[in-house]
């Protein structure tokens, strides 16, 4: 059984940082791209970044480049997103997602985990 479990939300003030951590089990982690999407309040989920399954690739949505970072650890199977100088609008419900190699559409979902952003 597929499990996605992200910790490390919480309530920060303004230009402060967060890290969020997602723990997999029951897959093959090293055969699945790992995306973190979040949705903020009243809005639709978006993309935040994405890792390609040994970490040489990643890219962000263009509202957090430069201010996030994605990376991973296989041998733990974990997968992290450094949030640096939050801003009030990044808050949202931060949710971890894997997609297996060769295929397009993310399969896997974690429970989300709320980050608060005070300004």
């Amino acid at each position: 059984q597929v499990q996605l479990v992200e910790s490390g939300g919480g309530l920060v003030q303004a230009g402060g940082s967060l890290r969020l951590s997602c723990a997999a089990s029951g897959v093959t982690f090293g055969s699945y791209y790992m995306g973190w999407f979040r949705q903020p309040p009243g809005k639709e989920r978006e993309f935040v970044a994405a890792i390609s399954s040994r970490g040489g690739i990643t890219n962000y949505g263009e509202s957090v480049k430069g201010r996030f970072t994605i990376s991973r650890d296989n041998a733990k199977m974990l997968v992290y997103l450094q949030m640096n100088s939050l801003k009030s609008e990044d808050t949202a419900v931060y949710y971890c997602a894997a997609r297996l190699i060769g295929t397009a559409r993310y399969a896997y979902w974690g429970q989300g985990t709320q980050v608060t952003v005070s300004s």
